[in-house]
């Protein structure tokens, strides 16, 4: 089963493995089918599920929405991760130019309040600003926050893809604490775990959530020397471990990590969320763990 862990001071409970959702669309599930996978991942104690208003080309919250309104008693089963601020183009919004970013506070509350008229629930649980933007008034996104936690509509707040510095300067606008940073952990792309995002997680006692743990799929099929070369390490380790697969090796080589990340698991395949499930179960050694370091980097440790 999968324990419950407290991701910052003041800061909301999660499942140590988180259910993503940003391939929804791609499931081709009906409502029904969406609702049978979300009971069954949380069977198995994978109960936040985690969102953005954009994925999908805007369509994953809306058919999440669907399958929460066939029965509404797993909203209280589950905790509710999404994000905003990221502003595409495209059939949808035919008036943008180019892809870029919107922290305004106008934004941000309309953004919240667009994404729980399409998942059908009363509140999130987490608010995230999804990407970095330059352009960003730490005050301003504090007053979105504030007014937000004052209605009712969302109970937390955190950040992802930020660097150190402006997770600080949007913490220092905040009373409460950010309760995460979103960030890419995989074996082939792990530059937050020596940039200082990880170090400022372990700092202030919050977890961070680790998105394309699999490196959407490059660690199993890329052909790059740097990926056969993590591969074939993973291979080793699998046997080493006793794993099933090198999914599951991943999942330990992330959760290794002191700043205790959560992975993320993006397959709508019940069978794949048991499989992480089952990697909670695996113990890596800090030699193990330094062997995939060396097979990414293709050079021993300084």
């Amino acid at each position: 089963m999968v324990n419950k862990v407290t991701m910052a001071p003041q800061g909301p409970q999660f499942s140590e493995l988180v259910q993503g959702y940003w391939r929804l669309v791609d499931w081709n599930m009906s409502a029904q089918e969406r609702l049978t996978f979300l009971k069954k991942h949380i069977e198995l104690g994978v109960t936040t599920v985690d969102h953005a208003d954009i994925y999908g080309n805007y369509e994953c919250d809306r058919l999440f929405g669907e399958a929460v309104a066939l029965d509404k008693s797993v909203r209280d089963q589950i905790e509710i991760v999404t994000k905003c601020n990221i502003m595409l183009c495209g059939d949808k919004t035919p008036e943008r130019k180019v892809n870029h970013y919107n922290s305004s506070k106008e934004h941000i509350i309309a953004s919240a309040e667009n994404s729980l008229k399409n998942l059908q629930v009363d509140n999130i649980d987490v608010l995230l600003l999804h990407r970095a933007d330059v352009l960003m008034n730490a005050d301003e996104v504090a007053e979105a926050f504030a007014q937000l936690k004052a209605d009712g509509k969302v109970n937390h707040f955190g950040v992802s893809n930020f660097t150190p510095r402006g997770f600080e300067l949007l913490q220092s606008r905040l009373d409460a604490p950010l309760v995460t940073n979103q960030v890419e952990i995989n074996p082939l792309n792990f530059e937050v775990a020596h940039d200082g995002t990880l170090d400022l997680m372990q700092t202030v006692r919050t977890r961070p959530m680790a998105w394309s743990c699999l490196g959407g799929g490059s660690i199993f099929t890329g052909s790059t020397e740097q990926a056969e070369r993590v591969r074939a390490e993973l291979e080793l380790l699998k046997e080493e471990l006793g794993a099933s697969s090198i999914d599951q090796v991943i999942y330990a080589w992330v959760r290794k990590l002191p700043s205790n990340p959560l992975p993320i698991i993006g397959s709508g395949k019940i069978e794949r969320v048991e499989t992480a499930v089952e990697s909670l179960k695996l113990e890596m050694t800090n030699e193990q763990w330094y062997r995939v370091w060396i097979a990414s980097k293709g050079h021993g440790v300084p």
